[in-house]
């Protein structure tokens, strides 16, 4: 398969697509506290993606070959999950950390996104844990322009995020998106600098990184879905689909209710 270049016409439909799925985060970013349960985020999730936003949720029966069809909305990942977690009746307790994956459909274009959550006080562990994953994403989201590689992306992520003391996980990456949820490229979140595809306008695609807090190695649960750190350390996420523009990036998945940008990327924007 090649790599999808979006004209200005796709790239407005994307921006539609990608507000809408940051906004599901944004709806619900109150309901993420002790005793509420992922299934019933979940529930809340489809119903504003469907009958507030007019989209189409892209998990909801979402089958690639060799896996069974998904079952929810939004994928949520507690604790030491690293991706990919199904929703269950399980109340969340104070402490906690959860990803919450979302992915909706507008139009035909795909927007997809995901942030960490800490449910009640949470740990000095756990909030290192996904700030130092945040700024990992921003860090490989600095080196998108025209003319860089990817492994430039996949290298600043990792060198970043061992040097905090942490490891990246490697069985799992970005991807291109547009028309349809998995494209290419494949976006690996660590490498070396100066390899892979170079970067050209109109490439959109999502920067990622799982984040675990001990070892890298991972397994999968008998679901078929849900992956965990194989030594039940913590793990974290983030994600934004971004954009190659003409002289830099442009981040799709932005909303009023996105959480504040790091001063690095401030300061240069």
């Amino acid at each position: 398969m090649s790599i999808t270049i979006k004209t200005p016409e796709d790239l407005e439909g994307m921006r539609v697509a990608g507000r809408l799925a940051s906004e599901v985060l944004d709806y619900l970013t109150p309901h993420v506290k002790p005793g509420v349960t992922t299934a019933h985020l979940d529930k809340l999730a489809l119903d504003y993606i469907e009958n507030v936003q007019g989209a189409t949720s892209a998990t909801v029966g979402y089958q690639p070959p060799g896996y069974p069809p998904f079952p929810s909305a939004i994928c949520t990942s507690v604790n030491h999950q690293v991706c990919h977690g199904i929703p269950n009746d399980r109340p969340l307790k104070n402490g906690d950390i959860v990803n919450i994956d979302v992915t909706v459909i507008k139009d035909g274009w795909h927007g997809d996104t995901s942030r960490m959550f800490i449910v009640g006080e949470g740990s000095i562990a756990a909030r290192r844990l996904c700030q130092i994953t945040y700024e990992a994403m921003w860090r490989g989201i600095a080196k998108v322009r025209p003319g860089a590689r990817l492994g430039d992306i996949g290298h600043a992520i990792q060198t970043f995020v061992e040097n905090a003391g942490y490891s990246v996980v490697r069985e799992f990456c970005g991807h291109g998106i547009g028309r349809k949820f998995h494209e290419e490229p494949q976006v690996l979140h660590y490498g070396r600098p100066g390899t892979l595809d170079e970067l050209v306008p109109g490439m959109v695609f999502t920067i990622e990184p799982m984040v675990n807090a001990g070892r890298r190695e991972i397994r999968e649960m008998p679901d078929g879905w849900t992956i965990v750190t194989r030594d039940r350390s913590l793990s974290a996420q983030w994600e934004h689909t971004v954009a190659v523009t003409d002289t830099g990036y442009e981040i799709l998945t932005l909303s009023a209710g996105y959480p504040p940008l790091p001063d690095f990327i401030r300061a240069n924007a």
